[in-house]
């Protein structure tokens, strides 16, 4: 953690969670004990200019997204040094170290975790938004199914102006869609799709679309549409959509409607209700051990503070509040008048439409 911070806009640090191109994120916890994730600009980066447009970018991006598998804007400062904004905390493993520590899931489970964030994009581009960094570790498996997290690639897909030039390439290079790396600046939200593809060919192989190597190389390869992603492993129910939903031209990529339905047949085959299958998700892939609790310090007093005496010191002989009994008034004679004009309310109707 770093040294000389100790909390950030009332938030206190407790436990650095990772760190990104951009920020160092930690786990905060607030005055009343909400827990949150702090995204810090890091400091080699604080006077960079593009840097800080883009993290301003993310907070306006967060602000416009909602929805149960996107985590919500907690607060930010964009003026404060270092820059710094705040979201919802999910506990939980992401992605890619469920898979790299237990395996790949099993085909239904991995359709309803691609179903569900299907929902989680749909709110992102219904705001105009495309996320761009779609990949196993901007996926956390929380208690209650995937969240997309991570939204500093976002772009709005009409906006006027970039904060990236023409010609660089910004994503993870594993899992862009071809005209990301050709760093097209039209992107339409195909390319998203792509990325769930990706990040699905992932969760059920426990590999990527193509072999480890370096940069250049890999960029060459997604470039090259006679060069085909390594789909070995998708089970049989799942190739056709995926290698649909990885066609190296967007246009031919199926819509996100049709991606989400089709990963609910699969999910939900065999008679199994999508509320099962849900629960299934979360039974397998939520890790309570990565559960972050609120340090003992922080936690809700136990003393009421208007249990304290003029002097400032806690009364140790208050006596207990007395407990209420229960009402003891007459209120038969309301419940026969209001028996009565219930009664009466036919006839009234009835006269009413003569």
């Amino acid at each position: 953690m770093t040294p000389e911070l100790t909390t950030v806009g009332g938030y206190r640090l407790v436990k650095p969670l990772g760190s990104g191109g951009m920020g160092d994120v930690y786990f905060a916890v607030s005055p009343t004990a909400d827990r949150v994730a702090v995204k810090l600009i890091k400091h080699p980066l604080v006077s960079d200019q593009t840097v800080r447009e883009r993290f301003a970018a993310e907070v306006e991006n967060l602000k416009t997204v909602y929805g149960s598998r996107v985590a919500r804007l907690e607060d930010a400062d964009l003026t404060a040094d270092p820059a710094w904004l705040a979201v919802e905390y999910i506990p939980g493993l992401n992605m890619r170290q469920y898979v790299d520590a237990r395996g790949p899931l099993p085909a239904p489970h991995a359709a309803m975790v691609g179903a569900m964030l299907a929902d989680g994009l749909a709110k992102v581009h219904q705001a105009g938004l495309l996320h761009r960094d779609l990949k196993p570790q901007n996926v956390i498996l929380g208690p209650d199914g995937p969240v997309l997290i991570d939204f500093g690639l976002a772009v709005l897909r009409d906006r006027d102006s970039y904060l990236t030039e023409q010609g660089a390439i910004v994503g993870t290079p594993a899992y862009m869609s071809p005209e990301q790396v050709k760093s097209e600046r039209e992107l339409p939200s195909a390319a998203d799709i792509y990325g769930l593809a990706a990040t699905l060919v992932f969760a059920l192989t426990g590999h990527g679309l193509y072999p480890s190597t370096n940069s250049w190389a890999l960029l060459v390869r997604i470039t090259d549409p006679d060069d085909q992603p390594n789909m070995t492993g998708v089970p049989a129910e799942l190739a056709p959509l995926l290698g649909a939903m990885l066609a190296f031209d967007p246009a031919a990529r199926p819509a996100l409607d049709a991606v989400r339905a089709r990963l609910l047949e699969v999910a939900t085959a065999g008679g199994v209700s999508a509320f099962d299958r849900r629960r299934q998700v979360s039974q397998l892939t939520f890790d309570p051990g990565m559960e972050l609790t609120v340090p003992p310090d922080l936690e809700d007093p136990q003393q009421d503070p208007e249990d304290v005496d003029l002097g400032g010191s806690e009364s140790s002989d208050t006596p207990a509040p007395p407990t209420l009994a229960e009402p003891q008034v007459d209120v038969g004679w309301l419940i026969e008048k209001m028996r009565r004009q219930y009664a009466r309310r036919p006839t009234l109707e009835e006269g009413s439409h003569r």
